[in-house]
């Protein structure tokens, strides 16, 4: 199924996995859900109003009819409308008793990791509005690196804001050494780092405290800002200044489980980021300057979009009007660091 191309304005390239998480129900059973950390953040981006472009293909078969239905009712374009020949990702999902997913995956020679650099380069290249590129988690495998990492670059040195989600899912790879230096290499070139606290200890940055290890990874990359997502504590932003802001919900939240959750946080991050007169009157990523009033409304944009799939079974991404909404209702509180 082709789906006609949007006419909305595209800011956002999105690169990274689509696929199919079969999430474990109490009875044992295998629920299908359309998933993939950066197919749900393009949805989550696409839903909360950004023009989005996804660079990844989908396959042909009725899990990629299902994952392209997704992308199109979220408004978001497909960079390459014709199906694929080859399967969709599946991933197992399993669930502890606090809904904190665990993952396994079944990814070799799958639509979604047809990609080269040159093309994602060349369709970036056509989309003169494009301001943001945004990819992570299974795009940073050391086996895909090739594929990534040189797509990576050519959007830094154009100038576009570069976000890189680490993201990490040690159980998928054999060889931890070099997974962390591709994750590493793709940090590398981010203007944004994302990282949990869980990915902070996977990439070796083990102080106890959280914040101080996060510090030291900003540190070890070029970026400008680091976001470090802190489960029920809310989330930091830092800034390689040692400036950072932290923001949570002020009541503990309803979880039925935090599949997607990271997604929709930096799918909030970002909508949010965009929104800045700063970012819409910057033509290089390196003219933006974020103050402390743009720091308050991304940061409590991208914890409200987090709070709001949490409360849902798998990832539902929440629109723009339900963030703004929650926002409203339930603000965060903000604390200078």
């Amino acid at each position: 199924m082709v789906f006609p191309r949007q006419h909305q304005a595209l800011h956002v390239a999105t690169a990274g996995e689509a696929l199919i998480d079969l999430i474990e129900e109490s009875d044992g059973r295998l629920r299908p859900c359309a998933g993939g950390a950066v197919y749900n953040l393009s949805r989550a981006l696409g839903l909360q109003g950004v023009g989005t472009l996804y660079l990844n293909p989908l396959s042909g078969d009725r899990f990629g009819r299902l994952l392209a239905e997704g992308i199109h009712q979220a408004g978001v374009v497909l960079a390459q409308e014709a199906p694929a020949h080859e399967p969709t990702s599946l991933a197992v999902v399993g669930l502890d008793e606090q809904g904190k997913a665990s993952y396994s995956f079944y990814r070799d020679g799958v639509a979604d990791r047809q990609v080269n650099a040159a093309d994602m380069s060349r369709q970036c290249a056509a989309e003169t509005q494009l301001k943001l590129v945004a990819t992570g988690c299974l795009a940073l495998v050391a086996d895909d690196s090739a594929k990534y990492l040189p797509w990576l670059q050519a959007q830094r040195a154009a100038g576009r804001f570069v976000a890189v989600d680490a993201n990490l899912r040690p159980a998928i790879v054999p060889d931890m050494a070099a997974y962390q230096a591709s994750v590493m290499a793709a940090l590398g070139q981010a203007n944004l780092v994302k990282v949990s606290d869980d990915d902070l200890v996977t990439l070796g940055f083990t102080a106890a405290d959280p914040l101080q290890a996060a510090r030291e990874l900003l540190r070890a990359t070029p970026a400008t800002w680091l976001a470090l997502t802190l489960g029920p504590r809310g989330a930091v932003l830092l800034h390689r200044d040692g400036h950072g802001w932290q923001a949570a919900e002020p009541q503990p939240v309803r979880v039925a489980d935090t599949v997607g959750a990271g997604d929709c946080f930096l799918a909030g991050l970002l909508a949010a980021l965009l929104e800045r007169p700063v970012v819409q009157a910057a033509s290089q990523a390196d003219q933006i300057a974020l103050d402390a009033e743009d720091v308050r409304h991304i940061l409590g944009r991208a914890v409200a979009s987090a709070s709001l799939c949490v409360m849902q079974t798998g990832c539902v991404p929440p629109s723009l009007a339900e963030v703004v909404a929650r926002v409203a209702a339930v603000p965060p509180v903000f604390e200078a660091l």
